[in-house]
């Protein structure tokens, strides 16, 4: 009986591995060359797991690796040669070690591509690598040093949809149009933790999610989103706006779903559009909200319930404000939609 389950369990795993588009031959070849100081499992073969292994050097990949994950270890390079063999690459995980930019290889990347997703978090980098390989869609250097984006480094690079550069050291001039070109699918941009004083420039209109919190930005000049017809997320959280730099309608965008604008120096509500569901304020230096101020919605239609589309906001946080309780019944006749507030 234990023989007869023995069997049947190879037979699962060899069919989970099969289910993986691979060969029997190359399933075998696969696990054979697995390097001994990484882990391939058997139900997953084309998947390589070489992390938390102390490693200063990339192993020999086997040709059908697909996803291949090396974070946490001490590399300080990516050399071309290591992965040579690493053609079919849909994944690459080096987050957490040690690689600046003379440790990247011209050319180590474009050996791969069918390159879908690059995680480069927490190393040393001072710039966005070059060579960057056409395939991508997903970019993630988060928490290194960079603070220079090459003229061009993203040139072809039409599918890559989220670039996620927080915490770095970007400074307005690194964030143009020249530096962003050829991103034209882009949907998700975070450039949170950075060193920006003033809104980025050059982002495609394609954007749809746009991170700008723990920055040192002051304002939002007037009819910015034009560029932008598809933001849909906004984050400005934990910057130095004020009243006096955020023109009253500057976020009356209909696409607009979600703003944060969270410990900042505002003194007012801004001005919002019909369709906001999620809006933080808190935080702030408000005083009083006023709720015929801030309806995006005339009282004439409030008052035709029949017929009314009231305003979508569902979340709403003023905490952290100097606004005496309680919230202004005019604010709740115009929201009628709101499911909590938080003051």
């Amino acid at each position: 009986m234990s023989l007869l389950l023995g069997v049947f369990s190879a037979f699962c795993l060899l069919g989970a591995a099969l289910g993986q588009d691979v060969t029997y031959e190359d399933y075998l070849a696969q696990i054979k060359a697995c390097p001994r100081e990484c882990h391939c499992p058997r139900n997953f073969p084309r998947s390589v797991y070489c992390d938390n292994r102390e490693l200063k050097r990339i192993p020999s990949i086997p040709p059908h690796t697909l996803y291949l994950y090396l974070q946490n270890n001490l590399l300080e390079s990516l050399p071309k040669e290591a992965l040579s063999n690493a053609t079919q690459l849909r994944w690459l995980n080096v987050n957490r070690n040690r690689i600046t930019d003379e440790g990247m290889a011209r050319g180590a990347l474009e050996a791969m591509p069918r390159l879908m997703q690059l995680y480069m978090g927490d190393n040393l980098l001072t710039s966005v690598p070059v060579g960057l390989p056409s395939s991508l869609e997903q970019l993630q250097l988060s928490r290194n040093r960079i603070s220079k984006i090459p003229a061009g480094v993203f040139s072809g690079m039409e599918r890559l949809s989220l670039l996620d550069l927080q915490g770095n050291k970007l400074l307005d001039d690194a964030v143009t149009e020249v530096s962003l070109k050829g991103l034209g699918g882009l949907v998700q941009m975070n450039l949170a933790k950075n060193q920006l004083s003033r809104m980025p420039t050059g982002l495609p209109p394609s954007t749809t999610q746009l991170f700008l919190d723990g920055n040192n930005i002051r304002g939002v000049p007037s009819g910015y989103f034009k560029a932008l017809p598809k933001v849909a997320f906004l984050r400005l959280n934990g910057n130095k706006l004020s009243t006096a730099g955020v023109p009253r309608d500057v976020f009356n965008l209909s696409s607009l779903l979600e703003l944060q604008l969270s410990h900042n120096q505002l003194t007012e509500v801004p001005f919002i559009c019909a369709g906001l569901e999620h809006l933080h304020l808190d935080h702030n230096q408000i005083k009083s909200v006023n709720g015929s101020d801030i309806c995006p919605v005339s009282a004439e239609a409030l008052e035709d319930y029949a017929h009314a589309s009231p305003p979508k906001l569902r979340y709403l946080r003023l905490d952290g404000n100097e606004i005496p309780p309680p919230i202004p019944r005019d604010v709740v006749t115009c929201f009628r939609l709101l499911r909590s507030i938080v003051i």
